[in-house]
């Protein structure tokens, strides 16, 4: 955690810290190691880790901005996440995008993808999910949609939230 965030091992220590005091985080021992966990049962670190989510738009490159600014027309979808080459090329061959939708709302999300890919260079690369399989597939641990929601979220992270939480249950 320390090298992620660019500080001292007990710089990060003591941010952890304050983030459980404040019950943005929980603890739980596993043998020697303090493990944490987003604390979701208060909607306070909820929407805090939400709204640390949506902060990552902002120091965002310009040209996956680009890409952020089109994804965000999208209104069938609860939940986009851009992820692949998008994220570190600035001439990636196609933009990779997890869409959570419902199956009702299926038909019309697929439209607006064709839609935008009539008026883009770049093809939008959809990888269509439900809640349930994304649920599942976080469960199974495929590695595509693991892959998929390390990336940018642009719409839709309380939803995203809530769907980690549940697949985290047994």
């Amino acid at each position: 955690l320390a090298k992620a965030i660019d500080v001292s091992p007990m710089g990060a220590l003591k941010i952890v810290k304050r983030l459980e005091k404040e019950e943005v985080l929980k603890a739980q021992r596993v043998g020697q190691a303090t493990v944490y966990k987003i604390n979701m049962k208060k909607d306070y670190a909820k929407r805090f880790v939400s709204l640390l989510l949506s902060r990552e738009l902002l120091h965002a490159p310009g040209f996956v901005k680009r890409w952020v600014s089109e994804i965000k027309k999208i209104k069938h979808a609860s939940v986009a996440i851009l992820f692949g080459s998008v994220l570190r090329k600035r001439e990636p061959s196609d933009v990779d995008v997890l869409l959570v939708t419902s199956e009702s709302r299926f038909p019309k999300l697929e439209k607006e993808i064709k839609d935008l890919n009539k008026v883009n260079i770049k093809r939008i690369h959809p990888l269509y999910q439900s809640n349930e399989d994304v649920i599942n597939n976080i469960k199974k641990r495929d590695k595509p949609l693991l892959n998929a929601i390390k990336g940018l979220i642009v719409f839709g992270e309380e939803e995203f939230l809530e769907i980690y939480d549940e697949s985290r249950k047994e």
